[in-house]
């Protein structure tokens, strides 16, 4: 949950404010990209989580199975209203792309029977490159953001090596990055109150 003095620019999060949000973010972008977009309505816009917050969520979901954007929105929703707010954030999130992805779905095996369908592969192809393009831009913001010091720069260089250049699994990159991220990181002093 929030801290109790949190601030919200916007008021506290309500249910209706959360799935209005949801909504919002799952009818403007899907299949990718959308770790930046929730981050910009969420921490930015809303002031309902801080970047802390958002960066621990975000690694925590990327770990976990399942799409970013959907582990986002139940990781947020859980956080500012509990199962609640996990439910409300999570069905708004799928609404429009699910509509979307069966209506496309409907036009796609409809129109590739007719000669002149074939221009829709094309279409498929431009979304996944920009979906592709909005990913990198949040990864450059966050590592600027995130990534601070030596050991964390050779620990995320290490991942990006051993997935994509030697093509390690990712889960056989985790077993071994994460233990030698935990024992070279050093530990933050608990603030005193």
């Amino acid at each position: 949950m929030t801290s109790p003095g949190a601030v919200h620019p916007l008021g506290p999060p309500t249910l209706g404010a959360l799935f209005r949000c949801f909504l919002h973010l799952g009818a403007m972008s899907f299949g990718g990209g959308m770790s930046a977009w929730i981050r910009r309505e969420v921490v930015q816009k809303r002031g309902w989580i801080d970047e802390g917050q958002f960066l621990s969520g975000l690694a925590l979901c990327q770990i976990a199975p399942g799409p970013n954007a959907v582990n986002l929105s139940v990781f947020i929703g859980t956080t500012l209203l509990g199962a609640a707010g996990a439910t409300v954030a999570l069905l708004a999130m799928l609404a429009v792309p699910a509509a979307i992805l069966f209506g496309a779905g409907y036009v796609y095996f409809t129109i590739r029977a007719l000669p002149q369908g074939a221009w829709f592969g094309t279409l498929l192809a431009g979304a996944g490159a920009a979906a592709i393009g909005l990913n990198l831009a949040n990864g450059m913001r966050l590592t600027r953001r995130g990534v601070r010091g030596k050991t964390a720069w050779a620990i995320m260089l290490a991942t990006v090596l051993a997935v994509g250049v030697l093509r390690i699994p990712l889960l056989w990159t985790l077993v071994g990055v994460i233990p030698a991220s935990l024992l070279l990181t050093p530990r933050r002093k608990p603030e005193k109150t």
